[in-house]
Protein backbone atom coordinates (compact mmCIF):
# COMPACT_ATOMS: atom_id res chain seq x y z
CA UNK A 1 0.00 0.00 0.00
CA UNK A 2 1.49 3.62 -1.14
CA UNK A 3 2.49 5.89 2.04
CA UNK A 4 0.04 8.93 1.89
CA UNK A 5 1.53 12.35 0.44
CA UNK A 6 2.67 14.39 2.72
CA UNK A 7 -0.52 17.44 2.87
CA UNK A 8 -2.82 14.14 3.98
CA UNK A 9 -0.58 13.64 6.98
CA UNK A 10 -0.97 17.20 7.33
CA UNK A 11 -4.40 17.85 7.20
CA UNK A 12 -5.27 14.58 8.71
CA UNK A 13 -3.36 15.14 12.05
CA UNK A 14 -2.44 19.15 11.89
CA UNK A 15 -4.76 20.86 9.95
CA UNK A 16 -8.04 18.68 11.24
CA UNK A 17 -7.34 19.07 14.56
CA UNK A 18 -6.41 22.61 14.72
CA UNK A 19 -9.67 24.10 12.78
CA UNK A 20 -11.78 22.02 15.09
CA UNK A 21 -10.35 23.96 17.69
CA UNK A 22 -11.17 27.18 16.10
CA UNK A 23 -14.50 26.23 15.42
CA UNK A 24 -15.47 24.97 19.14
CA UNK A 25 -13.45 28.35 20.83
CA UNK A 26 -14.69 31.23 18.22
CA UNK A 27 -18.32 29.51 17.72
CA UNK A 28 -18.69 29.20 21.60
CA UNK A 29 -17.96 32.86 21.67
CA UNK A 30 -20.27 33.55 19.29
CA UNK A 31 -23.25 31.79 20.83
CA UNK A 32 -22.34 33.57 23.83
CA UNK A 33 -22.55 36.69 22.61
CA UNK A 34 -26.04 36.40 20.78
CA UNK A 35 -26.95 36.73 24.43
CA UNK A 36 -26.86 40.58 24.02
CA UNK A 37 -26.04 41.18 20.73
CA UNK A 38 -29.15 40.61 18.73
CA UNK A 39 -27.97 41.59 14.88
CA UNK A 40 -24.85 39.18 15.26
CA UNK A 41 -21.82 41.97 14.63
CA UNK A 42 -19.74 40.03 16.86
CA UNK A 43 -20.61 36.90 15.64
CA UNK A 44 -19.46 38.02 12.41
CA UNK A 45 -16.27 38.93 13.85
CA UNK A 46 -15.77 35.42 15.29
CA UNK A 47 -16.79 33.95 11.56
CA UNK A 48 -14.00 36.48 10.40
CA UNK A 49 -11.57 35.50 12.65
CA UNK A 50 -12.59 31.79 11.90
CA UNK A 51 -11.98 32.04 8.46
CA UNK A 52 -8.77 34.24 8.93
CA UNK A 53 -7.15 31.64 10.96
CA UNK A 54 -8.22 28.61 8.58
CA UNK A 55 -6.70 30.42 5.53
CA UNK A 56 -3.06 30.81 7.55
CA UNK A 57 -2.91 27.58 9.30
CA UNK A 58 -3.50 26.52 5.91
CA UNK A 59 -1.28 28.26 4.07
CA UNK A 60 -4.20 30.15 1.20
CA UNK A 61 -2.72 33.69 0.28
CA UNK A 62 -6.12 35.84 -0.84
CA UNK A 63 -5.54 38.70 -3.08
CA UNK A 64 -9.12 40.65 -3.86
CA UNK A 65 -9.60 42.49 -6.53
CA UNK A 66 -12.75 45.00 -7.26
CA UNK A 67 -13.57 46.08 -3.76
CA UNK A 68 -13.57 49.71 -4.62
CA UNK A 69 -17.12 48.79 -7.46
CA UNK A 70 -18.89 48.67 -3.99
CA UNK A 71 -20.16 51.37 -1.42
CA UNK A 72 -19.63 51.47 1.43
CA UNK A 73 -22.95 50.67 3.68
CA UNK A 74 -24.81 49.67 1.09
CA UNK A 75 -26.52 46.51 1.43
CA UNK A 76 -25.77 43.57 -1.25
CA UNK A 77 -26.47 39.86 -2.51
CA UNK A 78 -23.19 38.24 -3.45
CA UNK A 79 -23.53 35.86 -5.57
CA UNK A 80 -20.52 33.34 -5.97
CA UNK A 81 -18.83 30.03 -7.54
CA UNK A 82 -18.49 27.69 -5.75
CA UNK A 83 -15.21 25.21 -5.55
CA UNK A 84 -14.60 24.02 -2.30
CA UNK A 85 -14.98 23.92 1.19
CA UNK A 86 -12.62 26.94 1.33
CA UNK A 87 -14.60 29.11 -0.69
CA UNK A 88 -16.33 30.45 2.98
CA UNK A 89 -13.27 31.02 4.48
CA UNK A 90 -12.17 33.08 1.65
CA UNK A 91 -15.14 35.34 1.08
CA UNK A 92 -15.82 35.85 5.01
CA UNK A 93 -12.15 37.14 4.90
CA UNK A 94 -12.29 39.33 2.57
CA UNK A 95 -15.27 41.02 2.47
CA UNK A 96 -15.47 44.17 4.40
CA UNK A 97 -19.18 43.54 5.11
CA UNK A 98 -21.43 42.06 7.68
CA UNK A 99 -22.47 38.60 5.56
CA UNK A 100 -25.32 35.89 6.40
CA UNK A 101 -25.18 32.83 4.38
CA UNK A 102 -28.46 30.86 3.00
CA UNK A 103 -27.61 27.57 3.76
CA UNK A 104 -29.35 24.45 3.61
CA UNK A 105 -31.28 23.50 6.35
CA UNK A 106 -29.45 19.98 7.51
CA UNK A 107 -26.34 22.61 8.49
CA UNK A 108 -28.73 23.52 11.28
CA UNK A 109 -28.25 20.65 13.17
CA UNK A 110 -24.17 20.50 13.42
CA UNK A 111 -22.98 20.68 16.37
CA UNK A 112 -21.41 24.39 17.23
CA UNK A 113 -21.73 25.06 13.73
CA UNK A 114 -25.15 24.70 13.40
CA UNK A 115 -25.80 26.67 16.59
CA UNK A 116 -23.27 29.42 15.63
CA UNK A 117 -25.07 30.01 11.93
CA UNK A 118 -28.65 29.81 14.08
CA UNK A 119 -27.85 32.36 16.69
CA UNK A 120 -26.03 34.36 14.23
CA UNK A 121 -28.99 34.97 12.12
CA UNK A 122 -28.13 32.79 9.03
CA UNK A 123 -30.63 31.33 6.46
CA UNK A 124 -31.91 27.63 6.60
CA UNK A 125 -33.52 26.67 3.31
CA UNK A 126 -35.56 23.26 2.89
CA UNK A 127 -34.42 22.43 -0.19
CA UNK A 128 -37.03 19.94 -0.76
CA UNK A 129 -39.89 22.09 0.61
CA UNK A 130 -38.85 25.78 0.36
CA UNK A 131 -40.87 28.16 2.29
CA UNK A 132 -40.56 31.45 -0.61
CA UNK A 133 -42.90 33.33 1.83
CA UNK A 134 -41.21 32.91 5.18
CA UNK A 135 -37.31 33.38 3.37
CA UNK A 136 -38.45 36.59 2.02
CA UNK A 137 -39.49 38.20 5.43
CA UNK A 138 -36.85 36.49 6.93
CA UNK A 139 -34.08 38.23 4.34
CA UNK A 140 -35.95 41.32 4.58
CA UNK A 141 -35.61 41.22 8.40
CA UNK A 142 -31.43 40.87 7.54
CA UNK A 143 -31.91 43.89 5.26
CA UNK A 144 -33.09 46.46 7.64
CA UNK A 145 -30.72 45.52 9.91
CA UNK A 146 -27.97 46.54 7.57
CA UNK A 147 -26.70 43.02 6.28
CA UNK A 148 -25.53 41.43 3.08
CA UNK A 149 -26.02 38.24 1.94
CA UNK A 150 -23.85 35.49 0.51
CA UNK A 151 -25.13 32.93 -2.58
CA UNK A 152 -23.86 29.66 -3.81
CA UNK A 153 -25.95 29.79 -6.83
CA UNK A 154 -24.87 26.74 -8.33
CA UNK A 155 -26.67 25.14 -5.06
CA UNK A 156 -23.48 22.60 -4.62
CA UNK A 157 -19.85 22.60 -4.92
CA UNK A 158 -18.27 22.21 -8.86
CA UNK A 159 -17.39 18.93 -9.08
CA UNK A 160 -15.14 19.58 -11.90
CA UNK A 161 -13.81 23.05 -11.60
CA UNK A 162 -16.61 24.79 -13.95
CA UNK A 163 -18.88 26.93 -13.19
CA UNK A 164 -22.70 25.01 -13.38
CA UNK A 165 -25.91 26.59 -14.24
CA UNK A 166 -27.06 29.18 -11.24
CA UNK A 167 -30.89 28.16 -9.73
CA UNK A 168 -33.18 30.84 -9.93
CA UNK A 169 -34.56 30.53 -6.72
CA UNK A 170 -32.36 32.86 -4.98
CA UNK A 171 -32.36 35.51 -7.62
CA UNK A 172 -35.92 35.59 -7.94
CA UNK A 173 -35.90 36.75 -4.17
CA UNK A 174 -33.55 39.11 -4.92
CA UNK A 175 -35.68 41.01 -7.21
CA UNK A 176 -38.44 41.06 -4.99
CA UNK A 177 -36.59 42.48 -2.10
CA UNK A 178 -34.90 45.04 -4.61
CA UNK A 179 -31.40 44.51 -3.45
CA UNK A 180 -28.62 45.29 -5.96
CA UNK A 181 -26.58 41.58 -6.64
CA UNK A 182 -22.68 41.53 -6.78
CA UNK A 183 -21.18 38.71 -8.35
CA UNK A 184 -18.28 37.75 -7.40
CA UNK A 185 -15.69 34.57 -8.30
CA UNK A 186 -13.53 32.96 -6.17
CA UNK A 187 -10.82 31.40 -8.09
CA UNK A 188 -8.10 28.75 -6.75
CA UNK A 189 -9.58 27.42 -3.98
CA UNK A 190 -10.02 24.09 -6.06
CA UNK A 191 -6.11 23.60 -5.59
CA UNK A 192 -6.46 23.81 -1.90
CA UNK A 193 -9.31 21.11 -1.93
CA UNK A 194 -11.76 20.20 -4.10
CA UNK A 195 -14.70 18.27 -4.01
CA UNK A 196 -14.22 15.05 -2.26
CA UNK A 197 -10.38 14.97 -1.70
CA UNK A 198 -9.29 14.99 2.19
CA UNK A 199 -6.33 16.56 1.70
CA UNK A 200 -5.44 20.30 2.22
CA UNK A 201 -2.24 22.05 -0.23
CA UNK A 202 -1.63 26.00 0.23
CA UNK A 203 -1.90 27.86 -2.70
CA UNK A 204 -2.83 31.59 -3.86
CA UNK A 205 -6.32 32.39 -4.19
CA UNK A 206 -8.63 35.75 -6.00
CA UNK A 207 -11.35 36.88 -5.23
CA UNK A 208 -13.05 38.99 -7.62
CA UNK A 209 -15.59 41.55 -7.43
CA UNK A 210 -17.23 42.61 -10.45
CA UNK A 211 -19.59 45.51 -10.58
CA UNK A 212 -23.01 45.36 -8.90
CA UNK A 213 -26.32 44.50 -10.80
CA UNK A 214 -29.25 46.94 -10.19
CA UNK A 215 -32.20 44.49 -11.07
CA UNK A 216 -35.40 45.41 -12.63
CA UNK A 217 -38.25 46.90 -10.88
CA UNK A 218 -40.54 44.11 -11.21
CA UNK A 219 -44.11 44.58 -9.46
CA UNK A 220 -45.10 40.83 -9.93
CA UNK A 221 -41.80 39.17 -10.55
CA UNK A 222 -41.20 35.43 -12.96
CA UNK A 223 -39.50 32.74 -12.84
CA UNK A 224 -38.14 33.81 -16.29
CA UNK A 225 -37.49 37.04 -15.22
CA UNK A 226 -35.49 35.21 -12.42
CA UNK A 227 -33.83 32.84 -14.90
CA UNK A 228 -32.48 35.66 -17.09
CA UNK A 229 -31.04 37.32 -14.27
CA UNK A 230 -29.61 34.19 -12.80
CA UNK A 231 -27.89 33.45 -16.60
CA UNK A 232 -26.52 37.12 -16.89
CA UNK A 233 -24.88 36.83 -13.47
CA UNK A 234 -23.25 33.05 -14.11
CA UNK A 235 -21.81 34.58 -17.55
CA UNK A 236 -19.76 37.59 -15.55
CA UNK A 237 -18.94 34.80 -12.65
CA UNK A 238 -18.45 31.77 -15.21
CA UNK A 239 -16.33 34.13 -17.86
CA UNK A 240 -13.51 34.94 -15.16
CA UNK A 241 -13.21 31.06 -13.35
CA UNK A 242 -12.75 29.97 -17.13
CA UNK A 243 -10.14 32.45 -18.04
CA UNK A 244 -8.36 32.46 -14.81
CA UNK A 245 -8.93 29.33 -13.62
CA UNK A 246 -9.29 27.01 -16.23
CA UNK A 247 -7.36 28.62 -19.47
CA UNK A 248 -10.16 29.14 -21.34
CA UNK A 249 -13.06 30.40 -23.06
CA UNK A 250 -16.28 30.64 -20.93
CA UNK A 251 -18.49 27.70 -20.79
CA UNK A 252 -21.89 29.68 -21.93
CA UNK A 253 -25.39 28.77 -20.51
Amino acid sequence: MPIPPYHWWRTVFFLIPAISVYTVVLGAASILSSLFDRRGHFAHGCARAWSWLILKTTGVRVTVEGLNRLRPGTTYVFVSNHQSIYDTPVVFASLPYQIRIIAKESLARFPVLGWHLTRGGHLFVDRQHPDRAGILKRWRALVSDGLSLIIYAEGSRSPDGHVGRFKAGSFLLAIEAGLPIVPIAVVGTRQVMPKGRLRTEPADVRLIVHDPIEPSVVTDPTIQDARALADRVHRIVADAVEKLQNGRNPVIS
